[in-house]
This record gives C-alpha cells, structure tokens and sequence, in this order.
C-alpha cells in the first residue's frame, strides 16, 4: 500500500495494489466491516493489452469446435421449433444436423481466412490498481483497513 493522496476533487487515495484480486481483498475487507463500499472505486493504471496462448489451433479442431457450437445453436432452435408445433421430434433432430452442418462450414471459412496457429484469449491488464474512496469516508476506510490488517498480522 502507498501512502494516501489526494486524486480530484472529492476522490482520495486509500491504497496502491500490485493485483487486482489484492485490491478487491481490501475492498471485501472493508464491506465484511459493514464500511459503504459504495463510496469505494478500484482504479486500474498503466493499462496494457496481454494476450494468453491457449493452445494451438488446427483445422481439426475448428472443424469441432464449429460443430459443437453449431449443435447447440440447432438444439435451441429445434426446441423452439418443438415448442411450437408440439410433439415434432424430428424438427430438433433436423435442426441439430443443420446446426453441426453450418457450424462446420462457417468454421472452416473463418479458419482458413485466418491465417493462425493458436487460439489466444486477449485481456486489458494494468501496472498497479489505486483503491480510491469519497473524502468523507476516507479516515473511516483507513482506520478499519488497519484494525484488519493488524489483527490478520497478530493471527499470524
């Protein structure tokens, strides 16, 4: 934690966090004590774009990924179908086979336009988080972060 500064007109500094999840630990804390977490923001700061590899992505495995998602998508639509004209199972069946089908089809297109090997997931990070709380609830919020704190450290 850094020490505590103003930031706008009615926003101050609580605390400076390496991680996410530590910020929004501070923040549990503060509301398992009964503190208006409503007053409280968790401000991320040098934001950056990561993009974690999943693994690899080949044209087997979109071909499947596209047939199962496309199933899904038929098996809801057969549902709806089914709900409307009762008692017609080969409505669901025929909509799951059209769903692997075009899942299949849209799959392969995507993967061969692609041009990728991997299958990433993409997510905004940030260099440090700021946990800011309204001025008025400032003393309050630091007073019972540091009962917490020096209790959990007596536990300890």
């Amino acid at each position: 934690m850094s020490h505590q500064h103003a930031i706008g007109p009615h926003k101050v500094v609580l605390g400076t966090y390496s991680t996410h999840e530590a910020a929004q630990h501070a923040v549990d804390m503060l509301a398992e004590h009964k503190f208006p977490v409503e007053h409280v923001t968790i401000v991320g700061t040098g934001l950056k774009l990561e993009e974690r590899i999943l693994g690899r992505w080949t044209f087997g495995r979109a071909l499947l990924t596209g047939a199962g998602t496309g199933a899904w998508i038929g098996l809801l639509i057969g549902i709806i179908f089914w709900i409307v004209t009762p008692w017609v199972l080969g409505a669901v069946i025929s909509a799951i086979i059209l769903g692997i089908v075009f899942g299949a089809i849209f799959s392969a297109a995507a993967y061969l336009l692609q041009k990728r090997a991997y299958m990433s997931a993409p997510a905004v990070v940030a260099d440090r988080y700021d946990i800011l709380v309204d001025a008025e609830f400032a003393e309050e919020a630091r007073r019972l972060l540091a009962a917490v704190l020096s209790t959990t450290d007596q536990g300890r």
